[in-house]
């Protein structure tokens, strides 16, 4: 799938997309994937340090990943021995052949991830997913429609991670530079929505993007943390300049509740 969404582009850009590097930290995830011996893993490098940061905090953890999209069935290992021997991590394909990578400890579900009946009997079944990851058919509307299903079942301070969004650009997959159907383009409604009581104007709401306490964008790639906006407040601390009160230590906060 990453090799055919490339089709068309000059050699130079393929060169450069696949010699970026991740940086000078060679965290466990990067040594794995490196490392593999096992089925096949298929990723973007500059994946790997969005990965790390978003997804470290449920290493260890009694948790439940869900991958969407098995393909040739390595990355699901790839998770098990990152999140570690406490996770429940489960795979979701449309092809059956994928079945043959259930091992204990992974699960892998047939459906259409644009089934929200489906969708229902993966939560019904596993609760709902503390670290999604969207790597399916990158169709925008597929992707839109099951982003909306689950997000909005998933507790406080889970992750929700959608990637090879450069789908979004292309017609085939549903997008467009302009399309308000492009992830990107909809994910930018979500952080109009998170800061929407700095206008003076009112807003329209999506109830699909209350309760998000961060949006991260990269290449090709949107990260969701959930959670309960914070209550906003502002400190002044320091030694007081104003004339009358010099030397003495000054403290104001301003308070902003969302």
């Amino acid at each position: 799938m990453k090799e055919s969404m490339l089709a068309g582009y000059s050699d130079v850009v393929r060169l450069s997309v696949l010699q970026i590097g991740i940086g000078s930290s060679m965290a466990d995830l990067w040594r794995d994937f490196l490392s593999n011996q096992d089925e096949v893993i298929d990723k973007w490098r500059h994946y790997f340090p969005a990965y790390e940061r978003h997804f470290e905090q449920w290493r260890d953890r009694s948790m439940m990943f869900l991958e969407i999209g098995v393909a040739k069935g390595g990355s699901l290992r790839m998770w098990q021995r990152y999140f570690g021997p406490y996770a429940s991590i489960v795979g979701v394909d449309i092809d059956e052949n994928c079945l043959k990578f259930e091992s204990p400890g992974v699960h892998v579900k047939i459906g259409s991830q644009a089934d929200l009946e489906f969708l229902g009997t993966l939560v019904d079944e596993f609760g709902p997913p503390d670290v999604v990851l969207d790597d399916g058919s990158h169709h925008m509307d597929d992707v839109i429609t099951t982003f909306e299903f689950l997000y909005q079942r998933m507790r406080s301070n889970s992750v929700y991670m959608i990637e090879d969004l450069h789908g979004g650009f292309l017609e085939e997959y549903g997008g467009g530079p302009q399309s308000a159907r492009n992830f990107f383009n909809y994910a930018h409604a979500g952080v109009m929505q998170m800061n929407r009581h700095w206008g003076r104007e009112p807003e329209e709401r999506n109830p699909v993007f209350d309760d998000t306490r961060g949006i991260s964008f990269y290449d090709s790639l949107v990260c969701f943390e959930k959670g309960s906006p914070r209550t906003l407040v502002a400190d002044q601390v320091g030694r007081s300049k104003t004339k009358g009160i010099r030397g003495r230590h000054a403290t104001h906060t301003h308070t902003v509740v969302r």
